[in-house]
């Protein structure tokens, strides 16, 4: 038997997300929808992948979250000489004692900030997979679990791309979520300015959300009520991005998976106890477009974003009652 979550455990998320939202937003002006998702990918437990040029506010949209959460936090400036063991840890003799004993690295903690991951070579960047799929590090045939919530925020340049190393396939089926920031309005930038200007706002950030609070949330997202018709139109959506011109490899069952888990949490953080397909309307572009490899026509910038539209577009939307 399904035990779903209730409506008083989905209000009381939403009032959690909207305490995170609203505290975020006082540093990271007008980005409410980047925010969103940001949190929908936390209470999924996934990880987010933020694309962008220099100087949009990825590090400090990571910083700002991470300051509204009482968890662990720990950043990694990845750089072509970073090794698998300054982001997992490793063993280190003590002559003391003539033994080897295992210092942790900064992958043992709650959130994890990887700042520019492209600039690491692979073998570096792989050393982030068993971490973000699997929740643990495995060092010297030893497996040691990472403690819940764990949560990966990776940022990259899409263009400056002179010494990077692109993320794999495997690499980008990892993040639940990529996003991109871009650039504020006119009236943003100047009200960006003027919070600037006598000080870091990011330094008034405080914690609103305790670690309980959160694992609550990413348990109840899991119970969240996806519909017969909810999981066609998710199904049908993967499916036709598979058959659709120019692609070369579509969305994964694997993706699919992605989708409906960020649909529940996203369902959840808006007061909701069941999935709708428009959640995975609106959430299908930064859930699919990244694990889409396209060719011959649309083997140009934001190709793979323009599949999952014309996707949106050509699938039947359900209607049901409820």
């Amino acid at each position: 038997m399904n035990h779903y979550t209730d409506a008083k455990a989905a209000a009381r998320v939403r009032a959690l997300a909207g305490r995170i939202l609203d505290n975020i937003s006082a540093v990271i002006i007008g980005k409410e929808r980047e925010i969103s998702l940001l949190i929908t990918a936390l209470i999924a437990r996934g990880h987010v992948l933020m694309e962008d040029v220099p100087g949009t506010g990825k590090t400090m949209l990571a910083k700002a979250l991470a300051r509204s959460l009482d968890i662990n936090f720990a950043r990694i400036q990845f750089t072509p000489d970073l090794l698998p063991s300054d982001v997992t840890g490793m063993s280190v003799f003590n002559p003391k004692d003539a033994q080897f004993a295992f210092r942790p690295g900064p992958a043992f903690t709650n959130l994890l900030l990887a700042d520019e991951i492209n600039r690491a070579t692979p073998r570096a960047q792989s050393a982030l997979l068993e971490v973000m799929e699997e929740h643990q590090v495995t060092t010297d045939g030893v497996t040691r679990p990472l403690e819940p919530p764990f949560f990966v925020i990776a940022t990259q340049n899409p263009v400056e791309i002179q010494g990077t190393f692109p993320l794999p396939e495997a690499q980008l089926d990892r993040f639940l979520i990529r996003m991109k920031l871009g650039y504020p309005s006119t009236q943003e930038s100047r009200l960006v300015l003027e919070r600037h200007a006598s000080g870091d706002p990011i330094e008034l950030v405080g914690p609103v959300a305790a670690k309980e609070e959160l694992l609550e949330a990413q348990g109840l997202a899991r119970s969240v009520e996806a519909s017969e018709a909810a999981l066609s139109y998710i199904v049908a959506l993967c499916e036709r991005t598979r058959a659709a011109e120019g692609v070369q490899l579509g969305v994964s069952t694997r993706g699919a998976l992605a989708l409906l888990r960020a649909c529940q949490a996203f369902a959840l953080i808006n007061g909701r106890t069941f999935v709708t397909p428009d959640d995975a309307q609106i959430l299908a572009p930064a859930v699919l477009a990244h694990r889409i490899i396209t060719r011959g026509m649309y083997s140009r910038p934001n190709a793979s974003d323009m599949v999952v539209e014309d996707c949106l577009r050509q699938t039947p939307v359900p209607t049901e009652e409820r």
